[in-house]
């Protein structure tokens, strides 16, 4: 095989070190990335994020976006690489469950109310490129970040106080207020039960009636008021035992 390989060499010269290194090179485009966006904050934060599953050759993106029926004026949106990309929201955790894919996000900016919008992200490396196209309204895709701080403690023996802090992530309450429902659960004889609760639009509420003895894990998560978009996901879990009555 070696002497294949140096007869092929004398009889082509450089021709055969190009063919030689074009086995090195990747012959098909990289996957088209799997693009989830959302508003963290209406209507001022606007992101889209996707995963990139350790490529070999690196990739390059090209992030932009336009309205669908307006002016041809494409705009470049703000990548964010994915050593940052987990400090600014955390609604993406739905665009890869693999541990080793790195995050990508990036930042729309400047986006116009009730209006059609095109996303088009676009992975290139040497072997070519593929691209993800898809259309969206801002108001349709209003998901808030968690609530956070969600705090529960005893009230008046068997009742119980929960409490809770608007999303950091939500900059305009005044304005467009956050309405926020409560999830609770509890096990009897092993089998999960739950229930659910509002939607509220204050952040805090006082529970009846519960179990002396039993242990209770509380969630909460928000919606904008009118109903734009969809519910945030759960927050983080708080657990508490209902104290037992004295006889």
């Amino acid at each position: 095989m070696f002497g294949i390989v140096i007869l092929l060499m004398c009889v082509l010269g450089g021709r055969a070190l190009d063919l030689l290194r074009a086995t090195d090179t990747p012959r098909n485009p990289p996957p088209a990335p799997r693009v989830h966006c959302w508003c963290a904050s209406y209507p001022n934060v606007t992101l889209c994020s996707w995963a990139e599953p350790s490529p070999s050759p690196p990739v390059h993106y090209v992030a932009t976006y336009s309205e669908r029926h307006g002016q041809p004026d494409t705009k470049r949106c703000h990548l964010i690489p994915p050593s940052s990309s987990s400090s600014v929201s955390s609604s993406s955790s739905s665009s890869s469950s693999s541990p080793s894919a790195q995050l990508w996000q990036c930042q729309l900016s400047d986006l116009k109310l009730l209006t059609d919008y095109i996303i088009n992200v676009t992975a290139v490396h040497s072997g070519g490129s593929s691209s993800y196209l898809s259309s969206f309204m801002l108001e349709d895709i209003v998901r808030p970040d968690p609530p956070a701080d969600v705090r529960v403690s005893p009230h008046n023996g068997r009742d119980l106080l929960v409490e809770w802090s608007p999303p950091s992530t939500w900059n305009d309450l005044d304005i467009f207020p956050l309405k926020y429902q409560i999830m609770y659960q509890w096990e009897i004889r092993g089998i999960p039960k739950s229930v659910n609760l509002g939607p509220f639009e204050s952040s805090k509420v006082e529970l009846k009636g519960l179990s002396p003895g039993r242990t209770y894990l509380f969630r909460v998560c928000a919606r904008e008021l009118l109903g734009l978009g969809k519910f945030s996901s759960w927050s983080s879990p708080v657990n508490i035992t209902i104290p037992r009555t004295k006889p």
